[in-house]
């Protein structure tokens, strides 16, 4: 039962990393917990290495890599004004913020937008002298909750419309999830806006655009921009046609990482800045998880629960709680046999959808979009949201999101 102390430690040691002088990234706790368990011997070298998933890394360094090019050209910088351009006041910037991530969040992925979101976030902070926090919180919420109505919008959707066998996955998941997903949205703006009311005021905000700083680079920042976004709307489209058309997330990530890494002569600039924090994070997360998975402690709650862990109300707190300390894909994984026996319905399945994503809202561990918002703000600017912060508006927006979506699955 080592790995399961030291997940619990893991989890206590980045609550409590920014209390006082002491102060860890958040990649060297979870790194040092996946070597507490590789020397304790309940992992071996070679398992710790399988449990590393490929497709996971290999789709977070080619995003890195694409963010890069935007960031380091001024593109993304310069872009950001045709979208916020419109926001009059702090408030509607903050509504404009919650809604266009969380939306593009349905399509392009919410760790996508979290690696892309966050540099904006951080402009718009800069630019129209806002606190820094909420603008990061509210990305990381809105994300969260607006991947919720699309199969493809993150890897735990994708998981429940094709291991679950959800019939036309696209009409389904908007059909049960869009409505109580724009109401979440909006209580993402709420929610965010009354913990930090003295940000967001009816003061009238003044725009401008930011200049692009390497002509050269922005040129393949815009054609990273738009082979990502077509490798999206051609999976979307060949999913809708017939779902084994389906190709890896990874190779749209890669293609869209390619012109910069390929074309460019700040190539190996691109590569140095990437968050490398990060992917270690991840690397070390894989080898935690597995050594906690491999005690068989989490399938033993699951399978003594059996049928009473079928109705949507069960399958929502099941969801949001176990999320919080094996992540929302392996119990997305270790679930839907369980409300297959159940012989659980579209509902079910698509609470577990919903609740599984919307656990990310509770703590920071609790989606991995958090953990690149929060690293990468660090990295970038010295910017934080501690644990307490995170959970002091999680928690209760959490609740708002468990009872709506609730309402309508139930």
């Amino acid at each position: 039962m080592f790995p399961l102390f030291a997940l619990s430690a893991v989890f206590l040691l980045i609550a409590v990393r920014q209390v006082g002088g002491f102060r860890l990234p958040m990649w060297q706790v979870m790194c040092g917990g996946a070597a507490a368990v590789l020397l304790s011997g309940d992992i071996g070298p070679s398992a710790a290495l399988a449990s590393i998933d490929p497709e996971v890394m290999l789709f977070l360094f080619g995003m890195f890599a694409a963010g890069q090019v935007m960031e380091l050209s001024g593109w993304l910088a310069h872009a950001e004004y045709e979208v916020f351009k419109r926001a009059r006041t702090e408030a509607g910037l903050l509504l404009t913020l919650v809604f266009f991530m969380g939306l593009a969040s349905a399509l392009l992925m919410n760790d996508t937008l979290a690696i892309a979101g966050t540099p904006v976030a951080l402009l718009l902070a800069r630019k129209h002298r806002i606190a820094t926090k909420p603008l990061l919180l509210a990305l990381a919420f809105s994300i969260t909750i607006g991947s919720v109505m699309s199969p493809i919008g993150n890897p735990q959707n994708l998981l429940v419309a094709v291991k679950g066998g959800v019939q036309a996955p696209f009409l389904t998941f908007l059909r049960h999830l869009a409505v109580p997903t724009l109401l979440n949205l909006f209580a993402v703006f709420l929610v965010v806006r009354h913990f930090y009311r003295g940000e967001f005021g009816p003061e009238a905000l003044s725009h401008s655009q930011e200049p692009v700083r390497d002509a050269a680079l922005a040129r393949l920042a815009r054609i990273t921009a738009w082979t990502l976004l077509t490798a999206i709307a051609a999976k979307v489209l060949l999913v809708t046609i017939d779902p084994r058309l389906d190709f890896r997330l990874t190779w749209i990530a890669l293609a869209a990482a390619a012109p910069g890494l390929l074309f460019s002569p700040r190539r190996f600039e691109i590569l140095r800045r990437l968050d490398w924090g990060t992917l270690a994070f991840f690397a070390g997360m894989f080898v935690l998880t597995r050594s906690a998975w491999d005690t068989g402690f989490f399938q033993g709650l699951l399978a003594r629960a059996g049928a009473a862990a079928a109705g949507t109300g069960p399958v929502m707190i099941v969801s949001v709680l176990l999320s919080q300390l094996i992540s929302n894909v392996p119990l997305v994984a270790l679930y839907l046999p369980v409300l297959t026996r159940a012989g659980a319905g579209t509902p079910e399945l698509m609470a577990l959808a919903a609740a599984s994503t919307f656990a990310g809202n509770l703590f920071v561990l609790g989606a991995a979009s958090n953990v690149i918002i929060i690293s990468a703000a660090e990295r970038k600017s010295g910017e934080t949201v501690t644990f307490l912060e995170f959970a002091r508006v999680g928690v209760p927006l959490t609740v708002i999101n468990a009872i709506i979506y609730w309402l309508f699955l139930r």
